[in-house]
């Protein structure tokens, strides 16, 4: 898998080779190429996190929300995807909510 993007959903690979659409943001750096400006796009339009790394300099970035994250080590990536991905505590309300239902 050389071009493309790698799909996971559920823990599961469900597509490689995806094009993505590109950010239109015109402030994003002239440095980044096709692969991060389509993180940035695909994180734009939709609640996916992107994970890329440079193929000229093996560099690590994660996009969500149209914004990227540059220069990340393993570990910070990793806690990066632990608090985007992690689910959210409910509040107080909703628990009380599902507790007297019962």
């Amino acid at each position: 898998l050389h071009d493309g993007a790698l799909i996971i959903t559920e823990n599961q690979i469900a597509a490689a080779g995806c094009f993505l659409p590109l950010t239109e943001n015109p402030y994003i750096s002239k440095e980044l190429g096709t692969r991060h400006r389509a993180a940035i796009g695909i994180s734009e339009q939709t609640d996916a996190i992107a994970i890329i790394v440079s193929e000229e300099t093996g560099v690590i970035s994660l996009a969500n929300g149209g914004k990227i994250t540059r220069f990340l080590d393993e570990k910070t990536l990793r806690q990066l995807l632990v608090s985007l991905c992690a689910p959210k505590p409910e509040g107080l309300h909703a628990w009380a909510r599902r507790f007297g239902n019962k």
